[in-house]
């Protein structure tokens, strides 16, 4: 047997940890052939349950059986090296890994986040779990699964024995993620049925996510999932912050992945208004297309609120929504100048993007201070300084006077002081309204603003009609099951898993912690918890320095936390509010918050 052996010494302690990487997972794909071409009696057995699937990215075929020499064996640390609640990063020579200690136990999986990469090691530990410090993802130790969004891969584990071996394949231990088991449709469906026994409106995360947690619970009917985009799903929250990114570098999931997991995609496909019949469980498409379904999930997102300005028509003028948005912004913006309508954290994270493309970057907003309404006025000012300071200029929208188009081009927006701001690229980031037009007279029941009503299930007032996502209001436990829009990216994962449980009658409640980033100038907002309607802002750090943690109360008790400079500390808080345990304002008024490490590994 071949092996690569490393050692670090401790004289402390005469017991190793070994770590072996071999081959678990797909080491006997499909037939499960041993070398002498007969099924192998390990052909049905996974480790955690795993049926053996790679991840989206994962597309090297392997043999379907492999020699020793695919085993490693590495001396890394002493068994007391590490305590209780610790984990190590360790080198294996073919990649690193995550070691862990928990109640005695050690485990041990990839070290990096499949979702942007982040280090696990800086992470949160607490009850069998690593929560991300950057997004709040969530990682069994024991198995890899993802147990909180967002992203959609799970992590490669490593069996672990005494002395420790950790035991996989070298490309497991590099991939650094892998896609959870799927189920294949059993149905023989030609692609033109116009049947399908889950309909899904929308490819974003909420869409997404419910389609292959239905595939990963085993449902094994027609799943068809429709969007209005021309790309297979992408990472939407990337563009505002990468303007030169492309669809293939954003993308989610390949075609192929869909393919090989039976979930039909259409793209370009637009609903018609009142374009949904509950009665007979049909939906209309603008091209004339009607399918029916058995059960229907709305998951259309968001669109731009809409804003009165001269010439509508004009090209240099976008809301950004698509990679060929974002593609024109950043062509369009080179060494000219920009002007960006609306302070959304999209408005600003283009603002910031442009900063080193354009000659002039303007922002023109509602408030006087930008998050004013999200992080607080004091928050607001520092990160508006951080503009200022490269070269942003600020104006309110009440001093505009008018919007001049000439030629199917935007040229200037003039003040009402007489200034006029020269405009090359204008975008749009005003603000959002759910995508619902379509459902004015299905009758499905929306509120005055055109949210979707759903219990905590995910499901509309319609029998079989489900929702999630940017569209709904839905029951918050922490605010006494008040219904509220949460429209962040990782709240419309949990949506499209909990609306795939309840349509196969697994009934799962909404128990994450709302978890939302942005990225400005190399620097990354973190924020978790629902801050809607806090009355005080407690500050530790240093704002002029941008190095601070914000927590937000509400009468007495901290609601949200956001913070710079400051990780792993929103991950930290969102592990104690996640656990159920409230965090009293007396209890960050002191400047101490060391506590919340106790707390937050318990």
């Amino acid at each position: 047997m071949h092996f690569q052996t490393f050692s670090f010494t401790c004289l402390c302690c005469a017991v190793e940890v070994k770590v072996e990487l071999s081959l678990l997972e797909k080491e006997k794909e499909v037939d499960g052939l041993s070398p002498n071409g007969k099924a192998s009696p390990l052909a049905d057995s996974r480790p955690n349950g795993a049926l053996g699937h790679g991840s989206d990215d994962d597309s090297t075929p392997l043999p379907l059986y492999h020699k020793p020499r695919d085993y490693v064996e590495a001396s890394v640390c002493h068994v007391k090296d590490l305590e209780n609640g610790q984990m190590r990063e360790v080198d294996l020579g073919s990649g690193r890994a995550l070691l862990i200690k928990e109640h005695g136990e050690f485990s041990a999986m990839a070290h990096k986040c499949p979702h942007y990469g982040a280090p696990l090691v800086k992470g949160v530990l607490s009850k069998g779990h690593v929560r991300c410090p950057w997004h709040g993802a969530c990682f069994n130790i024991a198995t890899g699964d993802l147990e909180d969004f967002p992203g959609l891969d799970s992590l490669p584990t490593f069996q672990v024995t005494f002395p420790i071996f950790f035991k996989k394949h070298f490309q497991a231990l590099q991939s650094q993620k892998r896609s959870k088991p799927m189920a294949r449709c059993s149905a023989v469906i030609n692609s033109s049925t116009c049947f399908s026994h889950v309909l899904i409106i929308g490819s974003g995360p909420a869409g997404l996510v419910c389609a292959e947690t239905l595939r990963q619970e085993g449902f094994t009917d027609r799943i068809v999932m429709c969007t209005m985009d021309r790309h297979p799903p992408y990472d939407r929250p990337k563009l505002s912050k990468s303007l030169d990114s492309t669809a293939e570098q954003l993308r989610l999931r390949s075609m192929d992945f869909l393919q090989d997991h039976d979930i039909e995609l259409l793209t370009e496909k637009e609903v018609r208004a009142v374009a949904i019949d509950v009665k007979t469980r049909s939906v209309t498409f603008e091209d004339g297309l009607r399918m029916e379904y058995r059960k229907l999930f709305i998951a259309t997102g968001s669109k731009h609120k809409p804003m009165v300005y001269k010439g509508k028509d004009v090209r240099n003028v976008f809301h950004l929504r698509t990679p060929e948005d974002a593609n024109s912004i950043a062509r369009l913006a080179n060494n000219k100048n920009a002007v960006i309508v609306g302070t959304s954290y999209v408005g600003m994270e283009v603002a910031a993007a442009l900063t080193d493309k354009a000659h002039s970057v303007s922002v023109i907003g509602i408030e006087s201070v930008p998050f004013k309404k999200a992080l607080g006025e004091k928050v607001g000012k520092a990160i508006m300084k951080l503009f200022e300071v490269n070269r942003v200029k600020f104006y309110m929208l009440n001093e505009v006077s008018e919007m001049i188009g000439h030629h199917g081009q935007l040229k200037e927006v003039v003040l009402k002081s007489g200034k006029v701001l020269r405009a090359d690229v204008c975008v749009i980031g005003a603000g959002s309204i759910p995508a619902t037009g379509f459902l004015k007279q299905s009758g499905i029941h929306m509120d005055s603003r055109g949210f979707i009503t759903v219990n905590k299930m995910m499901q509309t007032n319609a029998d079989g009609v489900f929702a999630g996502g940017d569209v709904v209001v839905f029951p918050f436990l922490p605010r006494n099951n008040k219904k509220v829009n949460i429209p962040h990216w990782q709240m419309a994962h949990v949506h499209g898993r909990v609306a795939a449980l309840s349509m196969m009658g697994r009934a799962a409640d909404i128990k994450t912690v709302p978890y939302f980033w942005s990225a400005m100038f190399g620097k990354t907002i973190r924020y978790a918890g629902y801050g809607d309607g806090f009355d005080d802002v407690i500050i530790q750090g240093d704002l002029d320095e941008l190095r601070f943690v914000a927590f937000y109360t509400r009468s007495e008790e901290v609601v949200a936390v956001a913070s710079m400079n400051y990780d792993p500390i929103v991950s930290r808080v969102a592990e104690v509010l996640g656990s159920g345990k409230t965090i009293k304002k007396r209890d960050v008024e002191t400047g101490d918050i060391s506590w919340l490490n106790d707390k937050g590994s318990q």
